[in-house]
């Protein structure tokens, strides 16, 4: 049988990948926010404008209106990242079942 054994090279970087393991389509066709438990809130009177939540939201659903930050919750995990970023707490996780 170890005649029969194929060796795998271990994949260096993401050209090495399978085709098959790589998205084909935008992330913005895909709203993904529908499984989340928790989903931020934004206290809009704390909120300094830092946009340090929009820095770091890893799925970019914090947008800057120019105005305000407001939340894209089609695309957001409720991974909760933007609240615990927030110098001034003005972002809460709430549970998702709840009015916020």
């Amino acid at each position: 049988m170890a005649g029969n054994v194929k060796v795998v090279k271990e994949p260096r970087g993401w050209k090495d990948l399978p085709l098959a393991t790589l998205p084909y389509r935008l992330s913005i066709e895909y709203k993904t926010g529908g499984w989340r438990a928790l989903r931020p809130v934004i206290d809009y009177k704390k909120c300094v404008r830092c946009l340090l939540c929009w820095l770091y939201c890893p799925e970019m659903a914090v947008h800057w209106t120019g105005e305000k930050v407001v939340i894209d919750y089609d695309f957001c995990k409720g991974c909760g990242i933007c609240a615990h970023e927030c110098p001034v707490k003005a972002i809460a996780m709430v549970p998702e079942s709840s009015e916020g």
